[in-house]
């Protein structure tokens, strides 16, 4: 669907304009790196506009790394992008920066008033882990403090906006610490760490998550590549339902979703249902970065999120 032949692509998130547009947001980084495994320190955000999800035309990055000395001077990571009530658009980013070697991750802000041009919202980040909950940087724990991909939505009763963050308890096993955490805000700028919205449960992190609701059921979709020993790592993309979008999430009782070579997949509205786009990670032991065509997915209770298969017609 999006693939750029100097650069690599990972992932991606979507928001719809007026017109009824469609903007893909995405980290990028240039294939002359040669090993994709670099390409994290490297990254910044792209920007493709598309009116059906699959043909895309590329546009002016959103935001790069900052000029240092700055908090997010090294690269700029996943996020999400959501109009506010004032009529603007509001990019929440994940930030690294040079002074700590990248290992301690923050979330940024910036904004626009037309989806193109980005300005970051003052100098310093947004919203940062709380040890009263979470885990900070321990390397003899983890390899990084992960505090990332913010996922934000409006609060279903119109009381403000919630944040969900990739990140990581301050207690139990260090190979199981992964949690959704949760910040809340009434205005999108002043924000409230909150305590997380899920326990420990055999994963190292729960990345990229989301929540949307598909076929009537609030559902949390997150993928991995970090779980315990007590756990498969046969799957890395995860569905867990709740009886709201707000949670708590059990996150023992986690779906798998069966689509092998897909990561940080986004559900996306696609016609009359929703699909899911990711990129293609490894196939065949080679990293190929490019975001794939949209997967339509339906719901079941009993298994989870399925490939949704087209309408049978007469003849």
């Amino acid at each position: 669907m999006l693939r750029l032949p100097d650069h690599w692509v990972w992932d991606s998130w979507y928001a719809q304009d007026d017109d009824g547009s469609w903007h893909a947001f995405f980290l990028r980084a240039s294939r002359a790196l040669l090993d994709p495994h670099r390409r994290h320190r490297r990254a910044s955000i792209g920007h493709a506009v598309s009116t059906d999800l699959r043909s895309w035309r590329l546009v002016p990055d959103a935001l790069v790394p900052a000029d240092s000395p700055g908090w997010d001077d090294l690269a700029t990571w996943t996020g999400c992008t959501v109009r506010g009530p004032d009529g603007r658009w509001y990019l929440f980013y994940t930030g690294v920066g040079r002074a700590e070697d990248g290992l301690v991750q923050r979330i940024g802000l910036a904004v626009s008033d037309d989806l193109t041009t980005w300005h970051r919202h003052g100098d310093g980040p947004l919203v940062q882990a709380d040890p009263t909950w979470y885990e900070l940087l321990d390397r003899e724990m983890w390899y990084e403090q992960a505090w990332r991909d913010p996922w934000v939505f409006p609060d279903p009763t119109g009381d403000g906006w919630h944040m969900l963050v990739t990140a990581r308890a301050n207690q139990g096993p260090a190979d199981g610490r992964g949690v959704i955490g949760h910040a809340t805000s009434p205005d999108l700028l002043n924000w409230t760490v909150q305590p997380p919205l899920s326990a420990p449960a055999g994963f190292g992190h729960l990345e990229v998550p989301q929540v949307a609701v598909v076929d009537g059921q609030p559902l949390l979709l997150f993928c991995t590549n970090a779980v315990a020993a007590t756990r498969t790592a046969e799957h890395q993309l995860w569905v867990v339902p709740a009886p709201t979008v707000q949670g708590p999430w059990d996150v023992t009782a986690a779906q798998p979703i069966a689509l092998p070579h897909l990561y940080a997949p986004r559900l996306v509205p696609d016609g009359d249902g929703w699909a899911l786009i990711g990129f293609v990670d490894h196939v065949d032991g080679e990293f190929v970065g490019e975001i794939g065509d949209p997967v339509p997915v339906r719901y079941d209770p009993a298994v989870g999120l399925l490939p949704r298969l087209p309408a049978a017609t007469g003849s």
